[in-house]
């Protein structure tokens, strides 16, 4: 087996990327490697979803970033992984095109996604199944145990 020095995973913090967050942490910690963990915020700010709902006395970019970045520190948090880097990227491109480019600009060994997210389609396909084609390296995806 491939000893993996980076490892990417992918969360929009469903219980699928929970579970692919944890399998990411015990990877990493196997292989001494390091663990990214990355958000990305699609589409913004036309297709942002109402949970959870900015007060309006804050600016929406802001709001949804800060967000993110609180629920990337308690993932690493839960997984047990807090010397993590956690990056969040807002995007008028897709969830997936962001994991991808942003494992080749940082040379990531392996990327890790959930087989299915918490957006509208609930199904393996979306996110997953465009981070498998044309990845630069090593894809899991990992189903949600339940």
């Amino acid at each position: 087996m491939k000893d993996f020095q980076r490892i990417l995973v992918g969360t929009d913090f469903s219980e699928a990327s929970m579970t692919a967050a944890r399998r990411g942490a015990d990877l990493a910690r196997h292989y001494g490697a390091g663990l990214i963990l990355l958000h990305v915020i699609e589409h913004f700010p036309e297709d942002m979803p109402n949970d959870p709902i900015v007060p309006e006395t804050c600016d929406p970019a802001t709001f949804y970033l800060e967000h993110a970045r609180k629920k990337l520190a308690e993932l690493a948090e839960k997984i047990g992984y807090k010397n993590s880097v956690q990056e969040v990227v807002t995007s008028t491109g897709s969830a997936r095109y962001e994991i991808r480019r942003l494992a080749g600009k940082e040379r990531v060994d392996l990327i890790i996604v959930g087989s299915r997210g918490g957006g509208l389609l609930h199904a393996f396909g979306s996110t997953a199944m465009g981070v498998l084609y044309d990845a630069p390296c090593d894809v899991m995806v990992v189903r949600e145990m339940g």
